[in-house]
């Protein structure tokens, strides 16, 4: 009788990198760098690796209620996630206490942001409130959207100091475009690998919009955020209230419409959503290097 052969054990690394989903760790700290730097003028680094902690954490604790959709979807990590998710648990959540309480001490106004974020996510991804946010149509992406607004925008400002300047050339409009480009732009990132986990979302009974629509459906989303966050920085930029280094990130829509577009013909998996990160992560770094080298349109004015 023939047998199947045995699953490869993935390399530590790329377990490690899985369960802890490092992409969208790195792209948040890079993030919250990022535009802590447009915003202020200052950069946050001690607070960017803050950032990476706080969504370490919560992609931690997020694969372990994820386990039957992952399964389905066969995200690399789930096997080992599945025999020790009691101690990942326990782990992660003293982590969070030991860490809230070190932020009390350090930073009392960042822990009030810091709580709303983790009660976000612990909502996101446990029936709290009779249902996991992450089941809840519409509200899903918009909660996780609403997590990278937190962390990227409220950890910065607020950390810059309740009252201070901001940079050159930047007001609260332009706080407020930014706000609006980046929701609309993170939101065609959640729907994209909501067209990855169709399966497994449908096995979970998660409502996310290529259950409800369809693909095409969720393809329309898509097309009309990315156009949503593109209009948002051109007018902005046109009326005044966006200087050019907020502005040069019009590429980072343009460039996911293209690689989005080609990699749907053959059908979205977990790589091609990892890879979309990771070149969100090599932008952002690329544009730092481009203002450290002192390149045309590097001044803060």
């Amino acid at each position: 009788m023939d047998h199947a052969p045995p699953a490869s054990t993935p390399h530590p690394l790329t377990l490690l990198a899985s369960i802890s989903r490092i992409h969208i760790v790195a792209i948040a700290m890079l993030g919250a760098l990022t535009f802590g730097w447009i915003l202020t003028g200052r950069y946050f680094v001690g607070l960017s690796l803050l950032v990476g902690f706080d969504w370490f954490l919560v992609n931690l604790l997020n694969r372990v209620v994820d386990l039957p959709e992952d399964r389905v979807n066969a995200i690399v990590g789930t096997d080992f996630v599945e025999r020790h998710q009691r101690a990942i648990r326990r782990g992660g959540l003293f982590l969070l206490a030991a860490s809230l309480v070190a932020t009390l001490l350090l930073a009392p106004l960042l822990t009030a942001w810091r709580v709303a974020y983790h009660l976000l996510g612990l909502a996101y991804n446990w029936p709290l409130f009779g249902r996991r946010i992450k089941e809840r149509y519409f509200f899903k992406n918009t909660a996780s959207a609403m997590g990278f607004l937190i962390t990227l925008f409220a950890y910065p400002l607020t950390w810059n100091g309740v009252g201070s300047a901001l940079a050159p050339g930047v007001s609260g409009a332009t706080v407020g475009v930014a706000l609006l480009f980046f929701f609309a732009f993170e939101l065609s990132y959640e729907v994209i690998y909501d067209l990855r986990d169709v399966e497994g979302d449908r096995v979970a009974r998660v409502q996310s919009y290529p259950v409800v629509h369809g693909e095409r459906g969720a393809v329309a989303i898509i097309d009309a955020l990315l156009f949503a966050a593109l209009m948002t920085l051109g007018v902005g930029y046109a009326v005044g209230v966006v200087p050019w280094r907020l502005f040069i990130m019009v590429c980072a829509p343009l460039i996911q419409f293209v690689y989005y577009k080609l990699v749907l013909r053959r059908g979205i998996t977990s790589r091609d959503c990892v890879n979309l990160t990771w070149i969100g992560a090599l932008l952002l770094a690329l544009y730092h290097l481009w203002w450290a080298l002192g390149l045309p349109g590097s001044e803060l004015g």
